[in-house]
């Protein structure tokens, strides 16, 4: 079954509800990259009437789970993930509708297929830009994501 946007926006509304409801929405998904976007609005603003840092992060982290996910899913393992580190800078107030995008992919696979081959964890950092609709960068946010191919019992 195929990654595709409209199934991982069904998965927020039904298990992660908070991502569903401050509007993130997964918009592409390939094999190379994920973009999600964001509206600024009441339900996740923050008191100085921009976006919220956190739903930022949520729509950030979204795009690289997603490629994660997805790349796990192409194994045919049975490989978890877990984010273990994760930083962020914020540029520029985030009002109107901000795209999130993560161009990491191709990490992703080298990871995987170590995973597999040596049965260690490993860790890969994934990046996600976010950019309002003039196309200002507003946040960089970046994800230690840790796999790790889990044992049979």
């Amino acid at each position: 079954m195929k990654l595709t946007p409209k199934k991982i926006n069904t998965f927020n509304l039904l298990k992660l509800p908070s991502v569903f409801f401050t509007g993130i929405r997964v918009k592409t998904i390939t094999d190379t990259s994920c973009t999600a976007t964001v509206k600024h609005r009441w339900i996740n603003q923050n008191p100085f009437k921009s976006m919220f840092w956190a739903v930022q992060g949520m729509a950030a982290e979204l795009t690289t789970g997603a490629l994660m996910l997805m790349k796990i899913k192409e194994s045919g393992k049975n490989i978890s993930m877990l984010v273990a580190n994760n930083n962020a800078t914020f540029t520029k107030k985030a009002t109107g509708r901000i795209t999130f995008t993560c161009t990491d992919g191709n990490k992703i696979d080298a990871a995987i297929t170590k995973a597999i081959e040596t049965g260690e964890g490993q860790t890969v950092w994934m990046q996600s830009i976010g950019t309002n609709t003039d196309g200002v960068e507003v946040s960089v946010f970046n994800f230690e994501w840790s796999i790790k191919v889990k044992q049979k019992k």
